[in-house]
């Protein structure tokens, strides 16, 4: 991977130097992250030691989702998090729990320490126009009540928010739009977004003043996904971006990690402990 300033995605060219930070300083990437559906299957063998394992190699965050945490004994998690020294700033939970089982879900993230809620993943049925329109006022709303939960909200992508576009908008321009800017944050997955097509310098510049964390994950040549520092993505020019000055995460995830997957997380940890910008 290149790790230099001068191209973001291998074939896109110079970036001009307006757009360079200082932004994030290496200082900030101590604490690297890991969002936990990346080892879905051994966290739901092993939680435990699936977070001893992650913390021995160097995780400092991990972020919460898949694996059946949501119905695991939260205050184990929590009691096995403080003795590795762990924490979770933000936890995944989805669209349906958030509509049904508000409280539920306050309680959960508020004992496993998070202090965002992430919306992960819309499903089939929200991707129309009509679905899309009947789903922002609930999101709005949910970054309201969680809000006054003095929880956070952010909103996770995949690339379909950028390829549907219902009369000639995207998805993904509608939930900026009709979205509360001051409520309802981003975590931008950096790997979904390339995969839309989108022109991450520009997404990230446009983005920035709602820009909550990042998902790092690396892609190939053919646009599948791989450990960070095996693909095309210079993620140390994206992290120098003016734009990226605001993001507080910075969370590894590998949704196709190869079994046994230890190799792939530590893999990506020691290609962004080593990033210099």
């Amino acid at each position: 991977m290149i790790l230099s300033r001068r191209n973001l995605l291998v074939g896109t060219g110079a970036i001009a130097a307006s757009t360079l930070a200082p932004a994030v300083s290496a200082a900030q990437l101590k604490a690297i992250g890991l969002q936990l559906y990346t080892v879905r299957d051994l966290f739901a063998k092993d939680p435990a030691g699936t977070l001893a394992q992650m913390a021995r190699i160097g995780y400092r965050e991990v972020e919460f989702g898949g694996g059946g945490y949501d119905t695991m004994d939260h205050a184990m998690l929590r009691r096995t998090m403080d003795r590795l020294g762990l924490t979770a700033p933000s936890v995944h939970i989805g669209y349906d729990a958030l509509l049904g089982q508000f409280d539920r879900s306050v309680t959960m993230a508020k004992t496993l320490g998070a202090a965002t809620v992430v919306l992960p993943y819309m499903t089939d049925e929200h991707r129309t126009e009509q679905g899309w329109a009947a789903a922002l006022p609930n999101i709005n709303r949910f970054a309201a009540d969680l809000k006054k939960a003095e929880l956070g909200f952010a909103y996770h992508n995949h690339d379909f928010e950028f390829t549907i576009r219902p009369g000639g908008v995207s998805l993904y321009d509608r939930l900026l739009r009709e979205t509360d800017p001051a409520l309802v944050k981003l975590e931008l997955d950096l790997y979904w977004a390339a995969h839309a097509g989108q022109d991450l310098p520009g997404l990230i510049g446009r983005l920035s003043p709602r820009l909550y964390a990042y998902h790092v994950k690396d892609m190939r040549a053919d646009r599948s996904m791989t450990a960070v520092g095996q693909g095309t993505i210079d993620f140390g020019a994206l992290f120098a971006l003016r734009g990226s000055a605001g993001v507080r995460h910075f969370y590894v995830e590998n949704d196709q990690a190869p079994a046994p997957y230890l190799p792939d997380v530590t893999t990506s940890f020691r290609t962004l402990r080593a990033l210099r910008f």
